[in-house]
């Protein structure tokens, strides 16, 4: 099994003292250092080995600090960067934020300080992709109308997932469009399902966003049961409905009293279940009945 490459730290800087320090010192710290004497040398080392953070000497000769963080954010604009810099007026600070700088350390370097604004602005980044990750994914089902109930505009994914509902229909968004129209103007914009759909397609209202309805497609969950546990699993009725409740994180003692019966007696119907299943905890057995109760 090939071995995970570490974080990347592109080192920008003309001083082979400084590139020689930060190189140990990011090394030590469990980085991988990628190191570069210039601006072009960064760039064209970035485009063969995407870096998840650069440090940015402010100083240099041909291009600059500035200049060479204006084209690598073109590239890479969420990558973040860090100057290093012996300039501290505020002057030249506001043009190293102004270039996609998101922050400076001042030289001489001290590699704790580094380290720990590396350490910050990695986590910063990692969140910052997995929202936009998340904000991507919601995104997909999502659609806008107007008060007529018209469509403004779609995603891919709505339009195929309109077509699988809708499969024999040369205009599904025709019969779609009046449904929508009594919807809104009904005013309560409770979630609507939409007829002849497994699973259930339901349209979620989100906000209303000019003069537009911003609409949101969702298969509906299905509420499953304990006798879902028992036809998937070779217990008896009684025996799937401690394990259900087991699932819901409910002790022995909660078990019994929802079920009207001793704790001793649920013990025991958990006993032949964990024998049933080949499990020897409560942690497993609820895990497989989980995967069962929340499966699609």
């Amino acid at each position: 099994m090939s071995k995970p490459i570490n974080n990347v730290v592109l080192v920008v800087d003309d001083s082979p003292e400084s590139l020689g320090m930060l190189n140990v010192a990011l090394n030590t710290a469990g980085y991988t250092a990628l190191v570069a004497l210039n601006g072009l040398q960064a760039l064209s080392i970035a485009e063969k080995v995407e870096p998840d953070i650069v440090l940015m000497d402010a100083i240099m000769p041909e291009l600059d600090g500035f200049e060479t963080c204006k084209r690598f954010k073109h590239l890479f604009p969420s990558i973040p960067v860090i100057f290093m810099t012996g300039l501290t007026d505020s002057e030249d600070v506001v043009k190293g934020f102004e270039a996609g700088g998101v922050d400076y350390v001042t030289k001489p370097i001290s590699t704790d300080e580094v380290l720990a604004r590396i350490k910050a602005h990695l986590n910063t980044a990692k969140l910052a992709l997995s929202a936009q990750s998340a904000l991507d994914h919601a995104g997909k089902n999502v659609f806008c109308i107007d008060n007529n109930g018209q469509l403004a505009w779609a995603t891919p994914h709505v339009y195929q997932l309109i077509e699988e509902i809708y499969p024999n229909q040369d205009s599904p968004w025709t019969q779609l469009e009046s449904i929508l129209q009594d919807w809104i103007k009904q005013g309560d914009l409770a979630p609507l399902a939409l007829d002849n759909t497994t699973p259930v397609v339901q349209v979620m209202y989100e906000r209303k966003q000019d003069e537009l309805h911003l609409i949101r497609l969702a298969k509906a969950k299905i509420q499953r049961t304990a006798k879902d546990l028992q036809q998937a699993l070779p217990i008896t009725k009684r025996e799937a409905e401690v394990l259900y409740w087991l699932a819901q994180a409910k002790t022995n003692w909660e078990i019994s009293q929802i079920l009207e019966m001793s704790p001793r007696t649920a013990n025991k119907h958990l006993e032949q279940v964990f024998k049933k299943l080949e499990v020897d905890n409560r942690t497993a057995a609820a895990a497989i009945a989980i995967r069962i109760l929340e499966g699609s």
